[in-house]
């Protein structure tokens, strides 16, 4: 009963897409209603709600003055500066109007832009609320990306105020933003006329440009109680620019809209998260990714939930922080990525078991596949339903999902991502004939048009690349393509299989990354696993692995070594098939990662090829992709 009633649901979805999103617009305030649900009369772009207007700073903040006004709306755990705030709503008003009324003197207007580049502080999210409340489009840069990546996307979204810190920290080191702001902005075409340091005194050597550079304490103390009053703008006025990573070259500016990113976020709320107004939601990411945008800050804030701002790693001061953290505030939801949760995988489960976590209801993981040997063992170890789904910075909301509704009891498929959610008609394409492939077939995932509210509006300031980027791929279908490799099963569950070019082609065999990786994951002493297809000679393409042990001691002798070579070529080969079976294994003790925890398999396949590995600017850690390089210039190292 339960899988039908979830059809019925997305059905409807998908039949009656207006009478189904007035339903789910209700639980938006509105200062003047729409004219239509949706305006779909230029393909492929949507305008949803046109006419209505509507304001993300009142949704999240303002209408819940009266009802939950004394409730958390923030809690601050910064395990890298010691520091713990908690803000309720009621100060969480104020601390924005406050900002908004710093914006306002420092003459940004409704559709300036402002850039945010800035660590996980609350200051941060102040200054995206404040953006929002007098119409102002914010863009924040993941607080990490060099000063050339800043001044790229500062010339691109063209801000009128850029507000940044002095430092951050990340693993206790400190991480200078001042310096990298200042060449940034040197370099920049377009830089702003002002900016707004946050001084968290980490940086004692920090000095201001005189004449541009202005200090937020002093700013607030200057309007220090100040009230802005909302503005009320457009459901199609632009809410945010959020720039995809890795980008080269021009940056692509993922524009969302205000009235139906509100919308879709209030409503995933409900429907795929399962959360209750006053409920505690620890979304462990960055405010500069689309989760952070999306699940720290306004889905949560904009239903009335307690969201919790964290600062930090998984595994600092030890292992057992995020429990911690989930017991001492009772979280009943969490939402991170398998990469975290494989981190943690690595640790002692004595870190797990020291805490009560008995309050948490469900972990929902995306970002990356979830393999199934990482889902079972945080199911098990937390004994909750660990729920994946699978969406892009560019939808802003989950696409496929194993939480929605007829869902809550059916069985969760470990590796699968789920059902298409409500709004996203979804289908399967074959790459080379563009058409629709069938159950068990591996095909590209695309997006019927329209694509529903909350997804991308555009292109920042380039309607024509939207177009050309994410509908040129299946001509005349106007189809939208995620460029991700899927299978659908029978029963309608979907399997991400990673991007359409994270494909090896091994002597006319297509052979999905994920797969190998996953097979490799299984074994007893991997903690992570990476693969990629390098030139060969005679096969197109040849398998090469790089495996992170979970002892590395057993890499000490030379028959410790050669039995795990082994062995984790013939659970490859047993898993996938013997086409499969890895040409070269490198163990290394870490895999280069973004920031945002995905593997850089282009990068890995580069040094494996003796090429240069590209743009590295979003790379978490360099001395990963140096072992990297290191293991496969000297395999017997």
């Amino acid at each position: 009963m339960s899988v039908r009633e979830y059809r019925e649901f997305h059905r409807r979805s998908i039949e009656d897409r207006e009478g189904f999103w007035a339903e789910q617009a209700r639980l938006v305030d509105w200062k003047r209603p729409w004219e239509s649900v949706l305006d779909f009369s230029r393909p492929p772009f949507a305008r949803w709600f046109p006419g209505g207007q509507t304001n993300l700073c009142h949704n999240a903040v303002d209408r819940h003055l009266e009802e939950r006004g004394d409730q958390r709306a923030l809690i601050y755990v910064s395990t890298e500066t010691g520091e713990e705030r908690t803000y309720t709503y009621r100060q969480l008003y104020a601390e924005v109007n406050a900002f908004a009324a710093v914006l306002r003197g420092l003459g940004v207007e409704r559709g300036d832009r402002v850039v945010i580049y800035m660590p996980m502080m609350p200051e941060a999210i102040f200054a995206m609320l404040g953006c929002v409340r007098i119409g102002a489009i914010h863009s924040v840069v993941f607080g990490g990306f060099a000063a050339d990546n800043l001044a790229r996307r500062v010339d691109d979204a063209r801000p009128k105020v850029l507000i940044t810190a002095d430092a951050g920290m990340r693993g206790g080191n400190v991480i200078r933003y001042k310096p990298l702001v200042d060449r940034a902005l040197d370099v920049a075409s377009r830089p702003p006329e002002r900016v707004v340091i946050c001084d968290r005194g980490i940086d004692r050597e920090m000095r201001p440009v005189s004449g541009r550079d202005l200090d937020y304490a002093d700013l607030r103390s200057e309007h220090e109680g100040e009230e802005v009053p909302v503005e009320w703008v457009d459901s199609t006025h632009p809410s945010y620019i959020l720039y995809t990573s890795g980008t080269t070259g021009t940056p692509k500016g993922v524009q969302r809209d205000t009235g139906g990113h509100a919308v879709a976020l209030t409503a995933s709320m409900r429907h795929i998260f399962a959360t209750n107004p006053g409920e505690t939601m620890f979304t462990a990411s960055d405010i500069g990714w689309v989760v952070g945008h999306s699940y720290i800050v306004y889905g949560p804030l904009m239903y009335g939930l307690t969201s919790i701002v964290y600062e930090g790693l998984p595994i600092r001061p030890d292992p057992g922080i995020w429990w911690k953290i989930v017991q001492d505030y009772g979280v009943s939801t969490m939402f991170t990525s398998p990469t975290a949760i494989r981190a943690l995988r690595k640790q002692d489960p004595q870190y797990m078991r020291r805490y009560d976590t008995s309050s948490l209801r469900n972990l929902f993981l995306a970002g990356e596949p979830l393999d199934e040997p990482t889902s079972r063992w945080a199911s098990a170890s937390l004994g909750v339903t660990v729920r994946d789904n699978y969406w892009q910075t560019e939808t802003g909301w989950p696409i496929l999902s194993s939480m929605l509704p007829g869902l809550e009891d059916e069985p969760v498929v470990p590796g699968s991502a789920g059902f298409p959610c409500y709004g996203y008609d979804v289908c399967l394409m074959h790459e080379q004939t563009g058409e629709e492939v069938g159950p068990g077939e591996r095909g590209i995932l695309a997006i019927r048009a329209p694509l529903p509210p909350g997804c991308m509006s555009t292109v920042w300031g380039d309607d024509r690349r939207f177009v050309e980027t994410y509908f040129s791929d299946f001509p005349d279908r106007n189809l939208y393509s995620t460029f991700d490799w899927g299978v659908r099963r029978e029963d309608g569950r979907y399997f991400i299989m990673g991007r359409s070019d994270d494909v090896i082609n091994v002597a006319g065999h297509r052979l999905g990354t994920r797969e190998i990786e996953e097979a490799m994951s299984d074994h007893p002493e991997v903690a992570e696993a990476a693969a990629v297809g390098v030139a060969d000679e005679y096969k197109g393409q040849v398998v090469y692995a790089f495996v992170v042990p979970k002892d590395s001691r057993r890499l000490e002798t030379e028959a410790g070594r050669e039995e795990l070579d082994r062995s984790v070529r013939e659970i490859v080969a047993q898993k996938v098939g013997p086409i499969a079976r890895p040409a070269a294994v490198y163990f290394v003790e870490a895999l280069p990662k973004t920031r945002s925890g995905k593997l850089l398999r282009r990068g890995i396949q580069a040094l494996a090829e003796s090429r240069d590995p590209g743009d590295l600017s979003t790379l978490e850690d360099p001395a990963a992709l140096e072992a990297v390089r290191s293991a496969a210039q000297n395999p017997e190292a």
